[in-house]
């Protein structure tokens, strides 16, 4: 193994030790303190499983991973993106969202070129009552040709609700943690499986495209260390089932580009990987990261949520989901096709942003709203220019062009020099 190759995994070791102790160091919510010791246990051991991915046994798996020439003949020249903010990213919001700016929204990530939008969850809303529009959102919304409008369906009285209102692609999720699983839905994994088997006949039978999330992919709360084989076989067993697809879901945020590779390693053993979609969450700002190593493996579809939408529970104060216009914007910069307009993608996350008051999440969009604004106050001082004549007169500096592209603004000055800022 070369030289780089050893820096890369040490330094890899490095951040995953910080991370360690960071991550042992949240506060669980618990009923107990018996409660609490039991979790800080299983943080530990989580921590331990962490480090162990770059021991010396795995320098092999590593070794073309450090030099960044591994799996780069994987990589997919179009990405689907799966916007997830109407849902996922809205759902625990504590102000009741009107129902037309929700439809006004998804309006503007279809106009905006999305392939599939997730629109809603039927579920009761008394355990979820942003969600308690889902009829009214669903059939108020204009839908695009070929653009997919997949909803979530946790019960067949959900899913009943769901066929009523047109709906022809819905979302079934599990998690890979019993831990998780009993505190979210009540309920062991093996359980969650049987709960959907109703589901899953009920869909089947009317036709509908399944997909599936699975949960707590890369590491749990409550339980700490969640192994890839885990997550390999609730993947496999949802596609047995009938799902089309499998969403493997960073739920905390705790996934490296190493534990990311040991997963997707096992994952792909298991099940193909056209049929793998990854859902991270960057609360410790490793999604894009995580997703350029999802890339390098094959996967060609990422969840995501317009301007971050959607926060992160179990860390107080720390980002959610990963913003698709960041995504899409390094997609494009790798000449990876995704078919979104990132301009009115940028567009449609400052409306919502702008109308639940919060700050943008998006770097992309903060810098490209900045750009547009600053190109803007400029316009209008030259236009202020423009109409001295003594001005006009002493300009001697060669006019400058501006042509925005996408979110990139390329500058000719003189025709001679090319520059580009965003």
């Amino acid at each position: 193994m070369n030289q780089q190759a050893v820096l890369s995994i040490q330094t890899s070791a490095k951040v995953v030790s910080s991370y360690a102790k960071r991550f042992s160091s949240i506060k669980l919510n618990s009923h107990s303190s018996g409660a609490s010791q039991k979790s800080n246990a299983s943080l530990i051991s989580f921590n331990k499983h962490q480090t162990r991915c770059f021991s010396s046994n795995n320098h092999e798996m590593f070794a073309n991973f450090g030099t960044g020439s591994s799996n780069m003949s994987n990589m997919p020249s179009f990405v689907k993106i799966v916007e997830v903010g109407p849902r996922d990213g809205l759902q625990n919001e504590k102000k009741l969202v009107p129902t037309n700016v929700k439809i006004s929204l998804i309006d503007k990530l279809t106009e905006a070129g999305l392939p599939s939008v997730e629109v809603t969850s039927f579920v009761s809303p008394k355990w979820v009552p942003q969600m308690g529009d889902n009829f009214d959102v669903f059939t108020g919304i204009k839908r695009r040709e070929g653009t997919a409008y997949p909803v979530l369906t946790p019960n067949v009285k959900g899913l009943e609700q769901a066929l009523e209102a047109g709906v022809k692609e819905v979302a079934i999720f599990l998690a890979a943690s019993d831990a998780f699983s009993m505190k979210n839905i009540n309920c062991t994994v093996e359980e969650s499986f049987k709960r959907y088997d109703q589901v899953m006949e009920l869909a089947i039978k009317n036709d509908l495209k399944i997909r599936g999330y699975v949960s707590c992919v890369a590491g749990c709360p409550y339980s700490g260390y969640v192994s890839p084989e885990t997550v390999a076989q609730v993947s496999y067993r949802l596609l047995k089932m009938g799902c089309y697809e499998v969403s493997l879901g960073d739920t905390i945020g705790v996934g490296t580009p190493g534990s990311v590779s040991m997963l997707l390693h096992q994952v792909c053993k298991k099940i193909p990987t056209g049929q793998i979609a990854v859902h991270f969450h960057n609360t410790y700002g490793q999604a894009l990261s995580n997703i350029l190593t999802s890339l390098q493996f094959g996967v060609e579809t990422v969840d995501s949520s317009v301007a971050g939408l959607g926060g992160c529970p179990y860390a107080k104060g720390a980002s959610g989901n990963i913003s698709t216009e960041d995504v899409v914007y390094m997609l494009h910069g790798m000449g990876i096709n995704t078919g979104v307009d990132l301009d009115k993608l940028i567009d449609a996350g400052d409306y919502i942003s702008t109308y639940l008051n919060r700050e943008n999440n998006s770097k992309v969009g903060l810098a490209v709203l900045a750009k547009r604004e600053s190109m803007s106050e400029s316009a209008s001082s030259s236009s202020t220019s423009a109409s001295s004549p003594t001005q006009q007169q002493t300009k001697k500096a060669p006019q400058q062009q501006e042509q925005i592209i996408g979110a990139t603004t390329i500058t000719t000055n003189g025709g001679s020099k090319l520059s580009t800022c965003v």
